[in-house]
């Protein structure tokens, strides 16, 4: 697996990706956390992804060449969670391809996550999540080295604000 910098030329392979996951959450039951259309069936679905590629920074991971997962990091929270009071880098749309489950694509996304925190000098990296079914999401992110700050609703959608505290390099 190589993690590479992505861009906005990758706005259709993180499309993909996020259909991907859908498609899965709606096979296992679970469309409370994206609902059950494909993200780029949405037009503000996309206009969202794209603003992101645009003013946040995507990473790919790719096994074989192909995209098996990509996170996109911001210096600035969704604007449905409470700003941090200090520095901070934001996880934006962590997701995975499901046919690499298991192979820790999304550990190794979240570790480059918290290389670049640090490459960064920033202390804190934050991440919000769907809290619904049963709180796997929340537990994923806490055997990643996240902690629970506080929840949060939008609408009828349950959320959890996590962070995790990154130490400077010596």
């Amino acid at each position: 697996m190589i993690i590479r910098q992505g861009g906005e030329e990758d706005v259709p392979a993180i499309l993909a990706l996020l259909d991907g996951a859908v498609e899965w959450l709606v096979a296992n039951g679970r469309e409370g956390q994206w609902g059950t259309e494909p993200w780029s069936a949405r037009p503000k679905a996309v206009e969202r992804v794209r603003e992101l590629a645009r003013t946040g920074t995507p990473w790919i991971a790719e096994i074989d060449g192909a995209p098996a997962g990509t996170i996109t990091l911001r210096q600035q929270s969704q604007d449905y969670v409470p700003p941090a009071d200090e520095p901070e880098v934001f996880i934006h749309l962590l997701v995975t391809d499901r046919r690499h489950a298991g192979r820790g694509v999304g550990a190794a996304l979240l570790a480059h996550a918290v290389t670049e925190t640090r490459r960064l000098g920033i202390g804190l990296l934050r991440v919000d999540c769907y809290a619904g079914s049963d709180g796997r999401l929340v537990d994923y992110y806490r055997r990643n080295g996240f902690e629970p700050v506080q929840p949060f609703t939008v609408g009828d959608w349950p959320g959890q604000l996590l962070a995790q505290r990154v130490q400077a390099l010596s």
